[in-house]
Parts: structure tokens; C-alpha cells; sequence
């Protein structure tokens, strides 16, 4: 039997990429999967197509920066189920380019979604855990949230929150009885990859760099779940994050010596006349 079997899980982002693979692999191991996405439609027809699969799944219409909706959907999921076993906190979105090209309104979506979104999903699920004596809260930082990130700096920042307020949290909630996870993906082959917001480099040329070191959706998903099955706090996804994250703790002067000629690659594909040389 799974761990996950019988279990309530809810997952933000669910209807694509990272989150609708976590929501199969979940529902496959017996796990009662609320899938929610901003694209309420997208997430209903895919806990269809999971119910109609025989496993157990229902959708929802969830924008993770109204804290309001947040609250409400996991009450709601609390009371029509009894309980939550877990929050997985996935929705996100990613900007690429010069730091000095971007604007606010570039950056403010950034933080609505993957740190306002995450804080959300905390407040909303945290307390009840903590009442009901038991629970786990998977916050999806990545990689980018452990190391620089150059080119993702919002990004990168917004994650590293996410690391922080997970590890924080995970020592804070240990003694009563709820469990904390950051998870730390590198590049996974997801929508976000093909719908990535870039502001000043070449598309098919920065896709091109990224692509070869992207991992699936799937196997992201199996290695997560391995991963809170075994409570780890930090969960780092994909051979090539791992080397980066080993870099950062034992060579910080390399890894910072192969992310300025990474810098160097990238903007030679950048499309702005204002772009540094």
C-alpha cells in the first residue's frame, strides 16, 4: 500500500505541467487529489479524465493571489473531506531577461504568484494542520531558490522566499505534528518552459540552451513524492541541480565562474540595443 493511499491532497497548479503530473502519480498511488488551477476549466476536464481512469479526482478554480479564494477552497476541501493531508503549493510563473530591461510590472505578477500564492496556501492550510494534529506542506521553490540565478532574478528571489519560509517553518511546525517540504526542480519540461516570459533575449535560441537539461514533468513528480514520503525538507530535483546546489556549498567560486560565461552565452541572443557586451 502507498503512503499516499486514502490521503487528501490538494495541488495548485494542477492542470499542467509539474502539478498535473503530481496530480496523476498522486491519484495513481490511491490518493484523493483536489487538483485546482487558475484555469478552472482545464482542471475540471483533467480530474475527468482521471475519475473517468478510475482514480479519484476533483477540480476547482483557484487564483492563488486572492487569499480569500485560497482560504475558502481549503476550508471547503477541509470540511467536505474531514481533513487535509497535504497542501502542495505549485502554481508559479517564470520571467527571463536583464534585470535593467525590466520594470515593476514585469516583476509584481512574479511576486503575486510564487511567493504571495505560496503565503496564501500556508496561512490557508497551516493552522488547520497544526488543529488537526497532522499534515504536510509541499512549498515548490527550485533550484533557482538554493544558488544565483542569473537572468532569473525576480524569480530566483521569489524562490529563495519560498526556500526560506519553508525551512523556517518545517523546524517551527515539527513539534506540532505537520510536516514541511521545499522542493528545488531545475528545468523540467513544462508549459512554463514554452509560455516562459523573456523580455529581451532570442526565444528558440534561449529554449534551445535550456531544453537539453530539462527533466520530465513525470519523473519530477516520482522523485517529489519519494521525497515527502520521506519527510525531506529540502527536495532537490534533477541531476544537474544537484551538481549546481554542490557547486554552491563546496565551490561557490566556480559555480559563480560558470554562471558569468552561462550570462555571456545568454546575451549573445539578446534582442535589445541596450543590452550590455
Amino acid at each position: 500500500m502507498s503512503a499516499y493511499t486514502g490521503k487528501i491532497a490538494l495541488v495548485t497548479g494542477g492542470a499542467s505541467g509539474i502539478g498535473r503530473a503530481l496530480c496523476a502519480r498522486l491519484a495513481s498511488e490511491g490518493a484523493r487529489v483536489v487538483v485546482s488551477d487558475i484555469d478552472g476549466d482545464a482542471a475540471q476536464a483533467f480530474a475527468a479524465e482521471l475519475a473517468a481512469a478510475g482514480l479519484t479526482a476533483e477540480g476547482a478554480t483557484l487564483d492563488v493571489t486572492d487569499a480569500e479564494a485560497f482560504r475558502d477552497w481549503v476550508q471547503g476541501a477541509a470540511k467536505a473531506h474531514g481533513r487535509i493531508d497535504f497542501l502542495f503549493n505549485n502554481a508559479g510563473i517564470a520571467l527571463v531577461g536583464e534585470a535593467h530591461h525590466q520594470t515593476l510590472s514585469d516583476w509584481e505578477p512574479v511576486v503575486r504568484v510564487n511567493l504571495h500564492g505560496v503565503m496564501h496556501g500556508v496561512l490557508a492550510a497551516y493552522p488547520l494542520m497544526v488543529a488537526q494534529g497532522h499534515g504536510h506542506l509541499v512549498n515548490i521553490s527550485s533550484v533557482s531558490g538554493l544558488i544565483p540565478a542569473p537572468h532569473f532574478a525576480i524569480y530566483s528571489a521569489t524562490k529563495h522566499a519560498v526556500a526560506g519560509l519553508s525551512a523556517a517553518l518545517q523546524i517551527e511546525a515539527s513539534a506540532l505534528g505537520v510536516r514541511v517540504s521545499a522542493v528545488c526542480p531545475g528545468f523540467i519540461e513544462t508549459p512554463i518552459m514554452e509560455n516562459l516570459q523573456i523580455t529581451d533575449f532570442d526565444r528558440e535560441k534561449t529554449n534551445a540552451q535550456i531544453k537539453p537539461l530539462a527533466a520530465t514533468a513525470d519523473s519530477c513528480a516520482r522523485a517529489i513524492l519519494r521525497g515527502v514520503r520521506r519527510n525531506r525538507p529540502v527536495i532537490v530535483v534533477t541531476g544537474h541541480a544537484k551538481g549546481m546546489v554542490f557547486l554552491q556549498r563546496h565551490a561557490p567560486w566556480l559555480l559563480r565562474l560558470l554562471l558569468r560565461r552561462s550570462v555571456k552565452r545568454m546575451r549573445a541572443h539578446c534582442t535589445s540595443d541596450a543590452s550590455p557586451t
